[in-house]
């Protein structure tokens, strides 16, 4: 055929991801006639374009011992936010993400072969699993940089990720590989096998991948060993939980009607009386009743994963056939299977119950501070200063009991995935004259099931509890204050497994056509055009259980819906100028989208892109576009379900019981791109290159939650006065008489977010002493990073979060490759700038208010036995540096979104190839 299969070939030029090496380009004219560059569905015959794009070559996956590729996408500069990864133990579901400017999951566009990939992982998922995708099958990533909703369409607003897989493949390649922490945790191994042989008019090409990754626990750190908490200006383990084991008890300070603040009141509104519990830290049934203190929070830091286990198998295929000269056929088939697991403390269950004689005297001998109401007004009384007075009380029978308790009595939770993703494409392209075509279909599916177990149903335990009943008989089985009743062989009838199931399905068909239009003064205008339509359907079922709320925590909603869209593109690439005085070449590119999707209607997206190569030596580009990301079958559909998150607020938990969920009514993301750079590649300085790339990117109608805590202190702090808000009416805050706040903050059109920075490229290649050296020096400077999703919009650069990962104001990595005639090495430093804690931003008792700068050193190295053996292996993490600790962290106690929490890491593997 005329069309040439070289992929994604790239030039020294353009920025690159700091391990990259650039492809070996041949010169003649004939064996690069057109290439294609992520960002672009025009071939052309040069290289450089108007996008910043990263290349990623196998061979650097390879030195960085990564077995999956979100381990090496997440060491980009250009990445932040919240990344899932392995260290991630609560919520990760054993997902793997890649986050560009840290603007989400969601809005970095995934694709395979230039072709979207189906979201992935459990229940209806809304981004793309990165396991799925099998390292072993790799040819190269090109990252893109750029807002690119024009040419790819939703989903593309901080850039693209094009994950190009082998093709054209003859022979055998196999790897085992192997790897361990420094303390002799969390084993990896992986073997893949990847055949492929020509005949007499194609090409089949089959990979095999099979990867085992053991875990590590938090108890096996010093710096996660317990929840650290803060007191005096020092820091001690009483972070812990005070659902406790051996169980808690309050004396219920609620009656009846409850205000924002969660004080009983009269039918006036007045805060009542005596015999409520204040300020009381309640009781301690462990060794005993007494006084609850620090020392019996439980520590649930032992029961948790510092890094998660997974088993995964991936199996791939790509053929192609040319039917005739100008026609080819093609077909792509990847399958993967993930079997992933998390382990969190035992489950923390709360009821309440009244007190009876049935139950023992246990609780006759203790006290609480209670209310006092000396006047008998009926109103509790209070002090000078307005504080209300207390007085010790004793317990009694009748008194109604709040009781949570840590089940350590049956042991931690388990949580298990086991998922399946196939992906299937079959197309044709060729050429009609001069024109290029292609037609393809694109079938994806996902299907997971996921169990956490040892769960129990409190709706029967309370059913259970016993109780007097009016001719002084006793019912029920289960006393609650008798420990020996959690561990009796009828409590285990409360002990369930919770079985959920979910997935997602895409379908996608597809047109194009593409080639030049007619000659211009300095050269060929071009053209790309197509139609696609795609249709995306994903589900969730619950468990029967927790779909009714007969567990402990409230109910959870399925999920179940989809909708289809039809688009239409066109792109232009014009050559402007050619050969006068500065302007060697003046290109403008430019593309248009039109879409109509069934949820919400049409619109459009448009892109513009210029590039002035001023001489040999200097260019100069810049893109501005609009993007949008279209909301998600989740976000639309998805039933309400509790997520417990932190918030502050005096007297009251630190945990919230917040109720999210989707909404039907949402409507697409907009975004505005801009991107502004220069490629400089000296003549004087021979080997040098350097990329300066300005971008800024600007969402409106961002689909969002609402800042938690913002809920908090606008509808509890000021409760009188914002009672009226549009806000506070439809989060409806409440507390409950264990002071835990519950609110409501559904999906909502209402943010805007706004990131802007620099990214700067530096290599060097050069000869000396017999080898060949390789420097580079990637970094990204974030400016701001604005997010408005209230009334106060808050900058984000340099701030580290308790949820959202970290975005350090720079982001840097250093490589340096030394090769000789059969060998190589290679030394990596990654830096990440300080940052402060977003938590202490409006405090001034911090211990712990910024992070200190990282730098993590990464070494490998690859020796080639002979024509068919290679041995590679290195240490990441050289120096086995800790992640710090700051005020307000997420998990273990730092932030596995951003800093490396397993620590040194050995790997070893061997190559065979024939």
């Amino acid at each position: 055929m005329k069309k040439t299969q070289l992929g994604l070939a790239v030039a020294a030029a353009l920025p690159m991801f700091s391990s990259v090496q650039a492809i070996a380009a041949d010169s003649s004219a004939e064996a690069i006639e057109k290439i294609q560059v992520t960002g672009s569905r025009i071939k052309r015959a040069d290289m450089e374009t108007a996008s910043p794009v990263t290349l990623i070559g196998a061979d650097d996956i390879k030195a960085m011992g990564a077995t999956s590729i979100d381990s090496v996408l997440q060491k980009m500069t250009a990445t932040g936010g919240a990344m899932t990864n392995p260290g991630i133990n609560n919520g990760s579901g054993g997902n793997a993400r890649i986050d560009l400017r840290g603007l989400g999951a969601q809005r970095t566009l995934v694709l395979v072969n230039g072709r979207r990939m189906i979201n992935s992982g459990t229940g209806a998922a809304s981004t793309v699993d990165l396991n799925t995708i099998p390292v072993s099958m790799i040819k190269s990533v090109e990252v893109l940089k750029d807002g690119a909703s024009a040419v790819y369409g939703t989903d593309a607003v901080a850039g693209v990720v094009n994950i190009i897989l082998k093709d054209n493949f003859e022979g055998l390649d196999m790897n085992l590989n192997t790897a361990m922490s420094g303390e002799g945790d969390a084993e990896e191994s992986s073997f893949d096998i990847t055949v492929g042989g020509s005949f007499d008019r194609g090409n089949v090409v089959i990979g095999l991948q099979y990867t085992d990754r053991g875990e590590a626990s938090q108890a096996d750190r010093e710096f996660s060993d317990c929840p650290i908490a803060e007191a005096g200006g020092e820091l001690n383990c009483n972070g812990g939980s005070v659902y406790a084991q051996g169980g808690h008890i309050w004396q219920d300070g609620v009656i009846g009607d409850v205000n924002k603040k969660g004080e009983s009141v009269d039918e006036d509104g007045n805060p009542i009386t005596s015999g409520l519990a204040l300020n009381d830290s309640g009781l301690s049934g462990m060794g005993g009743l007494h006084p609850f203190t620090d020392a019996d929070r439980y520590n649930f830091a032992p029961d948790s994963y510092l890094y998660t286990p997974m088993e995964r198998l991936n199996l791939t295929g790509i053929a192609n056939y040319e039917l005739t000269d100008d026609t080819r056929l093609f077909t792509e088939f990847t399958y993967s299977k993930r079997w992933s697991q998390q382990q969190m403390a035992p489950q923390p269950i709360w009821f309440g119950f009244k007190y009876d004689e049935a139950m023992g005297d246990s609780l006759l001998g203790q006290t609480y501070n209670s209310k006092v109401d000396r006047d008998g007004d009926g109103i509790a009384d209070r002090d000078a200063d307005g504080e209300y007075i207390t007085e010790t009380a004793n317990y009694a029978y009748g008194d109604q009991i709040f009781y949570g308790r840590r089940m350590s009595d049956t042991g931690p939770r388990f949580f298990e995935q086991s998922v399946d993703t196939v992906r299937a494409v079959i197309g044709a392209e060729g050429f009609v004259g001069d024109y290029a075509w292609d037609v393809s279909a694109n079938f994806g599916r996902n299907d997971s099931v996921d169990k956490l177990s040892n769960l129990h149903n409190v709706g029967s335990l309370t059913d259970s509890i016993m109780f007097t009943n009016d001719e002084g008989q006793v019912e029920g089985t289960f006393n609650p204050l008798d420990q020996a009743a959690w561990t009796s062989e009828d409590f285990r009838k409360n002990i369930y497994t919770e079985v959920n199931n979910g997935g997602s399905q895409l379908f996608i068909l597809s047109a194009s056509v593409s080639g030049e239009m007619f000659e211009m003064p300095a050269g060929y205008s071009a053209f790309a055009a197509g139609v696609e339509r795609r249709q995306e359907k994903a589900w969730y079922t619950p468990d029967s259980l927790t779909a009714q709320g007969l567990a402990n925590d409230p109910a959870v909603e399925p999920t179940s819906g989809g909708f289809d869209v039809n688009e239409a593109y066109v792109e232009f690439a014009l050559p402007l100028l050619a050969d006068v005085p500065f302007a060697e070449m003046v290109d403008l590119s430019a593309a248009i989208r039109a879409f109509d999707y069934s949820t919400f209607g049409s619109d459009e997206t448009w892109k513009l892109g210029l590039t002035w190569k001023v001489n040999e030596e200097l260019m100069l580009r810049s893109v501005v576009s609009t993007a949008f990301r279209a909301p998600t079958v989740d976000e639309l559909y998805s039933g309400n379900s509790p997520s417990f998150e932190q918030v502050e607020f005096p007297g009251a938990q630190d945990q919230a019981e917040v109720t999210v969920g989707g909404n039907q009514e949402l409507m697409p993301e907009e975004a505005d791109t801009l991107t502004a750079g220069l490629v400089y590649e000296p003549s004087w300085f021979e080997g040098f290159s350097m990329t300066l790339d300005y971008y800024d990117i600007e969402i409106e109608n961002a689909i969002t939650e609402v800042d938690n805590q913002y809920i908090v202190d606008t509808c509890l702090e000021d409760a009188d006065k914002n009672s009226g808000l549009a806000l506070c009416q439809s989060a409806n805050v409440t507390i409950d008489s264990t002071g835990r706040i519950i609110f409501n903050n559904q999906l909502q059109n209402i943010g805007s977010e706004q990131t802007s920075g620099y990214d700067l490229n530096l290599k060097y290649t050069f000869e000396a002493a017999g080898l060949n050296w390789r420097t580079s020096l990637d970094t990204t400077f974030l400016d701001e990073y604005i997010v408005q999703a209230t009334e106060e919009p808050v900058d984000y650069a340099g701030l580290i979060t308790s949820g959202t990962g970290g975005y350090a104001e720079i982001k840097s990595n250093f490589t340096l490759n030394v090769s000789g005639d059969n060998w190589d090495m290679q030394y990596q430093a990654r830096y990440i700038a300080g940052m402060d804690s977003f938590s202490c931003l409006e405090k001034d008792d911090c211990y712990a208010p910024t992070t200190p700068s990282v730098t993590y050193h990464d070494l490998s190295g690859s020796y080639i036995v002979n024509d068919a053996v290679t041995l590679t292996g290195g240490v990441n993490n050289l120096f086995d540096k800790q992640p710090p600790y700051y005020t307000g962290n997420n998990d273990s106690n730092t932030d596995p979104y951003t800093y490396d929490v397993l620590g040194r890491r050995f790997f070893a593997g061997v190559n065979v190839k024939f």
